[in-house]
């Protein structure tokens, strides 16, 4: 744990309670981290915080937030904040506002968790590796709390979490560890995409784009965009940015880029 952590989790008071109060506490929020940003270019801490009973849940979902009246943890509220700090800000310089705030509350637990799961931006692979090197950071404390993520049912332990929504890279990006500690594997996962060259982030482009192609819907050249030597050269023909965005191996970038290509053939 590094110095100066709890072993336990602190959110912010304004992520408690229920839906509609957080909804408003997460919009005063972010009405001064707004005003702050537009009077000095930077954010600070939360006023309140508090700590999270071992075991008690957190919701980092939105979906599976059904029971509203209920005062609970609503993680994925965070949003709200970064709505109301845009609308502050009349919406001006959005992305860079919302990397500046992403940087600022990645370096706290909670921040941490909530954009390795909403996962905003380009997911490259260098801004994935920021992200869950963030949360390994903080390992011990988000172990103490219990999350729900996109299905109602029992909570999720960080381990369980961390599988239900970053899976995607583990499998493109360690496949042989799949026996390894799902800690051991995020960090081999974070390693390996900070140091990735373009041949690396097409191999691993390569392995995630059968489960792509498995949830890719409707393609008219399915045969086509599915064979690996047309999947190779068309990722070779993509700009620099292009290849930023899907450089992760991210299984929803991989979609759009086979509804891209499967658009082109049907050009052609």
């Amino acid at each position: 744990m590094a110095p100066g952590q709890t072993s336990l989790l602190q959110l912010p008071s304004f992520l408690h309670g229920t839906y509609r109060s957080v909804l408003q506490k997460a919009q005063k929020e972010g009405l001064r981290c707004g005003e702050q940003y537009r009077q000095a270019g930077l954010f600070s801490a939360p006023s309140q915080m508090l700590e999270v009973t071992p075991g008690e849940v957190v919701l980092t979902q939105g979906v599976a937030d059904f029971q509203h009246e209920r005062p609970v943890w609503r993680l994925y509220m965070v949003s709200d904040v970064m709505n109301a700090l845009w609308e502050t800000l009349d919406w001006q310089n959005s992305i860079a506002v919302r990397d500046a705030y992403e940087a600022f509350f990645r370096e706290t637990a909670w921040g941490a968790l909530f954009f390795a799961l909403a996962q905003m931006g380009p997911v490259s692979a260098e801004r994935t590796a920021v992200r869950l090197r963030a949360v390994l950071r903080f390992w011990e404390p988000l172990q103490s709390a219990r999350y729900l993520f996109k299905t109602l049912g029992a909570a999720l332990s960080l381990e369980e979490l961390m599988v239900a929504s970053c899976d995607w890279a583990m499998d493109a990006w360690c496949p042989e560890a799949g026996d390894a500690p799902v800690r051991t594997r995020l960090e081999m996962v974070a390693e390996r995409m900070s140091r990735a060259t373009r041949e690396d982030c097409i191999e691993a482009i390569l392995r995630e784009m059968p489960r792509a192609l498995a949830h890719a819907g409707k393609l008219k050249y399915r045969d086509e965009v599915a064979a690996p030597t047309f999947q190779r050269e068309r990722l070779a023909t993509l700009d620099p940015r292009a290849f930023e965005h899907a450089s992760g191996a991210r299984t929803a970038e991989l979609i759009g880029l086979l509804h891209d290509w499967d658009r082109e053939l049907g050009l052609q």
